[in-house]
């Protein structure tokens, strides 16, 4: 599936920016040139040779900060994401072959989940647990888990009933069994494709409770943090806010592109004729046999009809 992703324009767009974005996670509080919780005399300031991007109200590198708080986001995108297919995805794929109570009781954890607000919810438990962005976010990832569960549910009810399937729940094979040979390769897809928009998600969640000042407390740097404090002092530099806004816009968009191309190159529309070329333009694969001559026109009769 990785080269089928690669083939395409868009899956090589997203992989080089959210490769970008990883490597800033990993690298970036190493590249800050400054100490991202530095003060200096020089508060507000706009972009110069010691400062490229300017310091914020209290003198602190606004790039520093954006590099070093780049890490935050990142895990923090990354734990809502892995959350939520721990929690949903292997309940969506059991429900089907458990029995009925298993699949009652899954299904209705799942409804109330989905009704539960994920932002009021993880204040609640952030209230009652403490401050920190690990405990927000896996109670956050298990709010999103029903997308995983209903995924990975639809794609196993699409392959249950399946002549192989049937076949080796016949000849005993085990539930596992089953699992791992027959239905998880067809789950696959499907989930990386949740999975991608997922991520793309946990930044947005990321984003907005570090916004609100819950999970990372100031003077930690986040994109969300930074953003929050741009806001506060407009009126001196209007253009502040644009660097951690758009480092958030370019991931949640490189994510959702990547999931587009997993969907492109896994489904039906996606997928070429083995040997031949594109067919939806109407064009005839090497694969195709050619088409049968018209059959040629009965003689007429000889001397001509009278």
């Amino acid at each position: 599936m990785v080269r089928r992703v690669l083939a395409l324009t868009s899956g090589r767009i997203a992989l080089a920016v959210l490769t970008a974005i990883a490597v800033l996670a990993v690298f970036g509080p190493l590249l800050a040139p400054q100490s991202p919780l530095a003060t200096s005399d020089h508060p507000l300031a706009a972009a110069s040779g010691a400062h490229w991007l300017g310091t914020d109200y209290l003198g602190r590198d606004v790039l520093s900060r954006l590099l070093d708080g780049s890490r935050v986001s990142v895990l923090g995108s990354l734990e809502v994401a892995f959350t939520a297919l721990a929690i949903g995805a292997v309940p969506g794929i059991l429900s089907v072959h458990l029995g009925r109570v298993f699949e009652w009781v899954t299904l209705r954890l799942a409804d109330t989940l989905v009704a539960l607000p994920f932002l009021l919810f993880a204040v609640a438990v952030v209230a009652l647990l403490g401050n920190g962005l690990t405990q927000a976010m896996l109670v956050t990832g298990a709010l999103v888990s029903p997308l995983f569960y209903r995924v990975a549910r639809a794609a196993t009810l699409a392959v249950a009933r399946s002549p192989y399937v049937e076949a080796a729940i016949i000849a005993g094979a085990s539930t596992g069994w089953i699992v791992r040979r027959h239905i998880w390769g067809k789950v696959l897809p499907p989930i990386a494709v949740a999975l991608a928009q997922t991520v793309g998600v946990g930044f947005v969640i990321v984003s907005s409770l570090t916004f609100l000042g819950i999970g990372v407390q100031p003077p930690a740097p986040t994109w969300g943090g930074l953003l929050a404090s741009d806001l506060g002092y407009l009126s001196h530099q209007p253009w502040a806010p644009l660097a951690p806004a758009l480092l958030i816009m370019v991931t949640v968009w490189a994510c959702n592109l990547l999931a587009d191309a997993v969907r492109d190159v896994s489904g039906e529309a996606g997928r070429t004729p083995a040997g031949g070329r594109d067919t939806r333009a109407g064009r005839r694969t090497e694969a195709d046999p050619a088409p049968a001559p018209a059959p040629a026109p009965a003689p007429a009769p000889a001397g001509g009809a009278r």
